[in-house]
């Protein structure tokens, strides 16, 4: 059996607090989005570098409060970036963790915690 690329789905419940942090402060870009009707439901793909999220407003998609790993590289770099834009609600750390990784832990507005990790040498 071979596995592919893995999409984790978000909850999300405004669209514009979601554009907010995922685009505007965190830099992804919006793939594509779907609603069935006008005032139904948003589901979107954002995406940076090789990241890939799927954000969703319907009720069954997913739960809020869910913790994504993203395996990332110049971790302090991309947080200087993210400190430099100084978004009012969040002011992202990065972490040296016991087992050598440096993390950047940031929760979104509805409570899904990003995390991003820079694996250490070893």
């Amino acid at each position: 059996m071979h596995l592919g690329k893995v999409t984790p789905i978000l909850r999300i419940f405004d669209e514009g607090k979601a554009l907010e942090f995922y685009v505007e402060f965190l830099g992804f870009k919006v793939d594509w989005q779907h609603r069935f009707e006008a005032n139904f439901p948003l589901y979107l793909q954002v995406s940076l570098g090789e990241c890939v999220l799927h954000l969703s407003e319907h009720h069954g998609d997913a739960s809020p409060g869910s913790a994504v790993r993203i395996q990332a590289q110049e971790v302090d770099a991309y947080q200087q970036q993210l400190l430099a834009k100084d978004y009012r609600y969040a002011k992202p750390g990065v972490e040296e963790m016991p087992w050598g990784s440096r993390e950047m832990s940031i929760s979104d507005p509805f409570g899904n915690r990003l995390v991003f990790v820079e694996e250490g040498e070893g």
